[in-house]
């Protein structure tokens, strides 16, 4: 049951950790509904971490079938990324964010400036 339960965790956090890495792909291409929409995935996954006292609910699970503590024993992750984990992909998540907006307004400005320009 431990396997299936880090398998399953696992598998969401390439999920998450790869939408938090196409969210920069995303705004460059100017697809700001898909990056609209990994950031609501990721939002939604910040919100069940917060209402389980910062604590992926896998954890708890896989904590019903092993004694070990370590910060893996829950996901097959290499251990320093485990315990370094929200801090990382916390900070990406804010440089991706941060594109998203750079290329949002650059493109909002544009299409703003070529209204404006443009010829009656």
């Amino acid at each position: 049951m431990l396997t299936a339960i880090k398998l399953l965790h696992t598998l969401i956090w390439a999920l998450l950790a790869a939408s938090i890495l196409a969210l920069p792909i995303t705004a460059v291409m100017r697809r700001f509904r898909w990056a609209t929409i990994l950031t609501g995935l990721v939002l939604l996954e910040c919100s069940v971490l917060a209402l389980n006292g910062g604590k992926c609910p896998f954890t708890d699970l896989a904590a019903r079938f092993t004694t070990d503590r370590a910060n893996n024993f829950d996901i097959y992750l290499p251990d320093w990324l485990a315990q370094y984990n929200k801090l990382i992909f916390g900070a990406l998540f804010i440089a991706g964010e941060l594109v998203v907006l750079k290329c949002w307004l650059r493109e909002r400005y544009a299409a703003s400036s070529h209204i404006e320009h443009s010829p009656s």
